[in-house]
């Protein structure tokens, strides 16, 4: 029997119109250009406006772009999967809503939370799903309205977070194209590290949080860096070597875009080259769930049937992974 791997036929993104940009920034908070492109690789990120607009409208229109794009019936997919550090609210899902919203009528849905790291995650679970033989479309969308949590008067937060949506679609595939190999890791000691401190059932938003400032994220930046430079090339480079990969077998790198520091020590420890590696974080900054599916929109025309792409992420919690895939279809 000819194994069933699930892989992605389709890409969609939306970024809002808004653009940040870190010239704007410096009437904002101290800092100014050359100290945020040197330490980040940020020029500018986009910021979604406008009264009660949350994730899922950074989702839906991602996955508009998607439908359209592709001429999908939006009836006919079977899952929505949204993942999400930025729901819309508590208990009612933002997935279930994009659903309907996109005319996925007959699909079940629900939000997958796991920081930055978040879209790898469903990677992985969109293509269980797809595995299992039961369903045929499943539709992953990674959006995140990090302006939502972020204290514009901290320099440490406010210059890194964007917003934005990428959206992707799994089908089966029988040709050994799609997911891989996985290896996908937590460690809760991060927990106090990267975190919005309200918010959550262990500390809701009272008049006394907001008078401290604890519903924007804060992070221990030196120790979040540290972790994710060596945890994300750590599996990256695991991966490949359970694979019998080298360098020369691999055409992309798409890791998550936190910083741009990051992103070249994980490269450098793949030694792979700047032509390898995909990135985009100078234009919307880190948008959390966003990144990779966004890098997938932005690199789109450039992938070739055949590709073979490692996927890495780090985010809170603490959360990172790696995924080697292998991509199905030039786009025409």
């Amino acid at each position: 029997m000819t194994k069933l791997n699930a892989t992605i036929t389709a890409v969609g993104g939306y970024v809002p119109e808004f653009v940040l940009t870190n010239k704007i920034l410096e009437s904002m908070v101290e800092t100014n250009d050359q100290w945020i492109v040197s330490r980040t690789g940020i020029k500018e990120r986009r910021i979604l406006k406008g009264n009660e607009l949350g994730s899922s409208f950074l989702a839906i229109n991602a996955a508009k772009d998607l439908i359209a794009k592709k001429n999908i019936d939006p009836t006919t997919i079977d899952l929505v999967i949204v993942a999400t550090a930025t729901p819309d609210m508590q208990a009612a899902s933002t997935a279930s809503y994009t659903a309907t919203q996109i005319g996925a009528i007959n699909a079940f849905s629900f939000d997958m939370d796991a920081a930055c790291s978040s879209f790898l995650f469903g990677m992985s679970v969109a293509a269980r799903y797809i595995e299992s033989g039961a369903y045929k479309k499943v539709l992953l969308i990674g959006a995140d309205k990090n302006s939502s949590m972020i204290d514009y008067t901290d320099r440490a937060t406010c210059i890194i977070f964007g917003d934005g949506a990428g959206a992707v679609l799994f089908e089966p595939n029988k040709e050994g194209l799609g997911m891989q190999d996985e290896i996908l890791k937590t460690d809760g000691k991060g927990r106090d590290f990267l975190k919005v401190k309200s918010g959550g059932s262990c500390r809701p938003t009272d008049e006394e949080a907001i008078k401290n400032g604890d519903q924007f994220i804060r992070q221990d930046g030196k120790t979040v860096f540290k972790n994710a430079v060596f945890n994300m090339a750590d599996v990256s480079t695991k991966i490949l070597k359970r694979n019998n990969l080298n360098k020369e077998d691999i055409q992309w790198l798409a890791a998550h875009q936190a910083n741009q520091r990051i992103i070249d020590a994980t490269a450098n420890r793949l030694e792979l080259s700047k032509s390898q590696v995909m990135v985009n974080i100078e234009k919307y900054g880190n948008t959390t769930s966003a990144t990779i599916p966004l890098l997938l929109y932005d690199y789109e025309s450039k992938l070739k049937k055949g590709d073979k792409i490692v996927f890495a992420a780090f985010g809170g919690g603490f959360s990172w992974g790696s995924i080697y895939f292998k991509w199905s279809y030039n786009n025409n």
